[in-house]
């Protein structure tokens, strides 16, 4: 289910059977890295769009949490906000939490965090011709649904 006012209906009427959340990271920059963070954006945000299709239902997507991409300077910042996030939504029923990035630097918050942080490294998407694109997609998402399954399989 995805962060909007439809899916919201159905998401409290099947409350109980949600019990996974998304939260993709979104790193912005205005410096020489503008365009590597504004692809690594798009890249996670179509992913996560395709593994809420996959699992509507189970899972809530987020609308993503973004984040300024300064040199070191974050990571603390960045860690310290997700936790909060995930307080509250442990607090609120979601045994499961995943966070989608295609920010190396995002790595360095794992240690913080009890969600799992699932790193994928973007791809040029402004290449690549809409067949090999959704292939690409295709591919990815699997692999992300085979991940997504072996957690809640090893929880039962």
């Amino acid at each position: 289910m995805k962060w909007n006012q439809e899916d919201m209906d159905m998401y409290l009427k099947a409350r109980e059977y949600v019990d996974t959340i998304v939260l993709p990271l979104f790193p912005v920059s205005f410096a020489e890295k503008m365009k590597q963070s504004a692809g690594m954006s798009e890249f996670v945000q179509l992913l996560s769009l395709q593994l809420e299709r996959k699992f509507k239902g189970r899972l809530l997507l987020l609308p993503g949490f973004i984040y300024a991409k300064t040199a070191g300077e974050n990571e603390d910042v960045v860690g310290a906000n997700l936790l909060k996030w995930e307080k509250e939504f442990f607090e609120n029923g979601f045994k499961y939490v995943y966070y989608l990035t295609s920010d190396i630097d995002c790595k360095k918050v794992e240690n913080v965090i009890q969600g799992s942080l699932i790193w994928l490294p973007s791809l040029p998407l402004a290449q690549m011709d809409e067949r090999t694109r959704n292939t690409v997609f295709e591919d990815q998402v699997a692999q992300l649904v085979e991940i997504f399954v072996q957690k809640w399989k090893a929880a039962e």
